[in-house]
Order: C-alpha cells, then structure tokens, then sequence
C-alpha cells in the first residue's frame, strides 16, 4: 500500500517489521520523547544504515498540461511504468 505524504512528497509503503521487547520498548520511548510517529523514527533508523540511492535523472511530471495520450488519467500506472522499465535497460 502506497502513502503520499503533504511533508515529504514521497510514496511510501507499509511493511511490518519483528522487533525484540526491548527494542520495541526504546522506539516508543524515543517516539514519545520526541513526539513524532514511531514510524518516523524507524524511517530515519533505516535510512542512516542505508547507503546513499543511486544518483539518476527524476521522472518528469506526467500528464501537466495539455497533450499526451488520450488515455493518460487511466493508464498512468501502465505509462510510467514503460517509462521507467526504458530508463533501467538503456
């Protein structure tokens, strides 16, 4: 399931995480202390363990204006999709 979110302007899914009691236990804490969603805190966790994504070109805005096939509103996922699958082989 995707999420936009009006403060970061990402897509993101849910996924389910198993955690120790423990660990469990200091993420509420430092939420709590903190005062933001757990998620935040495990989203910011993840990221300082990951490295750095790939530099590449962003996709343009799709479907602004006028233009473009006639069934863009329907078809979005399709279209990007063939946008993206093109820029990973070439």
């Amino acid at each position: 399931m995707r999420y936009a979110t009006c403060d970061m302007l990402h897509l993101m899914k849910r996924t389910t995480v198993m955690l120790p009691d423990d660990v469990e236990a200091r993420l509420r804490l430092e939420a709590r202390r903190r005062g933001v969603p757990l998620a935040e805190i495990v989203r910011e966790a993840v990221e300082r363990h990951l490295p750095a994504p790939e530099p590449g070109r962003r996709l343009s805005f799709f479907g602004i204006g006028e233009g473009g096939p006639a069934d863009a509103s329907e078809r979005v996922d399709e279209y990007v999709q063939e946008v993206v699958r093109r820029r990973r082989s070439g």
